[in-house]
């Protein structure tokens, strides 16, 4: 029995804000980018809510050994100071621990600190040292992952069906996509779980972008998930995500995009991604103003 409790304490330090750090620790689109704790290990979603009593149920893949799933359930959030969730890790039917997870979050200017605890109680061998490891191993993942996150926030006063309706509907979508002057040509589009939209964005100069988003999550007036490519199956730019808040009667919208590297991050922030994106949300607004 002495084996069988115990309490892990994990800290790490991020060159990142906090409010771009709990999004990195929170939205779905990017725990599937950091959660896989080394790349011999592939994660499968199966369900993906991060809210006060949502689940998290994934599949760890290695080959050559059983499949792990994990159960994650969040009890409290507190958006940038601290979460609690439970963990329950089973294998081939059979429970093999369960936990309690806390997430303290601490503001550090344009750096911030996470301190993670987790009391732990096994009932198969090793598991201790596995969370160890495993936590180890996510939470650099994760502080890497922060400090390639951008994330874009805007309050549209709008009911929060009309602004996923402007965003979801292949008709309007293409008509305020992109920043100030620019438009869209749209080769393809089927926006639902699984679709895709190819298109070209064309500058005020003239310039071709091609682009391709692969969708991967559709969750009504919530949020929805996709992978963006530079031009038709080319190579991967970043994941990203989109989610709709109600507040007070106006739609909070967050656009979250982790890019592929810390190198297109900066390159992105240096070309203006940062304003360029604030300018596609405010022609969201304008655009639904019209309406």
């Amino acid at each position: 029995m002495r084996d069988r409790f115990a309490t892990l304490t994990f800290e790490r330090e991020v060159a990142a804000p906090v409010s771009v750090l709990w999004q990195a620790w929170t939205a779905p689109a990017a725990r599937a980018v950091w959660a896989a704790p080394t790349p011999a290990v592939t994660v499968e979603f199966l369900e993906a809510d991060s809210r006060v009593g949502g689940r998290e149920v994934s599949i760890c893949k290695v080959e050559g050994q059983p499949d792990i799933r994990c159960e994650c359930g969040w009890l409290e959030m507190q958006p940038a100071l601290c979460s609690v969730n439970y963990e329950v890790i089973s294998c081939e039917g059979a429970t093999q621990s369960a936990a309690l997870v806390t997430a303290d979050f601490e503001d550090a200017g344009a750096r911030s600190r996470v301190r993670v605890t987790v009391q732990l109680s096994s009932l198969a061998t090793e598991m201790e040292a596995g969370y160890q490891q495993g936590f180890d191993a996510g939470l650099d993942n994760l502080a890497g992952v922060a400090e390639r996150t951008m994330i874009l926030e805007r309050v549209i006063r709008a009911p929060r069906a009309l602004v996923w309706g402007a965003w979801t509907n292949p008709e309007t979508l293409p008509q305020w996509w992109g920043p100030d002057g620019f438009s869209c040509r749209t080769t393809r589009i089927d926006l639902r779980t699984g679709g895709e939209w190819v298109f070209d964005m064309i500058a005020p100069d003239g310039t071709i972008y091609p682009n391709h988003h692969l969708y991967g999550e559709f969750r009504a007036e919530e949020r929805l998930g996709y992978t963006l490519l530079w031009g038709e199956n080319g190579p991967k730019h970043a994941d990203a995500w989109a989610s709709f808040e109600d507040q007070d009667g106006a739609t909070k919208v967050t656009l979250g995009m982790v890019f592929t590297t810390a190198a297109e991050f900066q390159q992105a922030k240096g070309f203006g991604a940062v304003e360029l994106g604030l300018q596609t949300l405010g022609k969201l607004a304008r655009f639904i103003d019209a309406e």
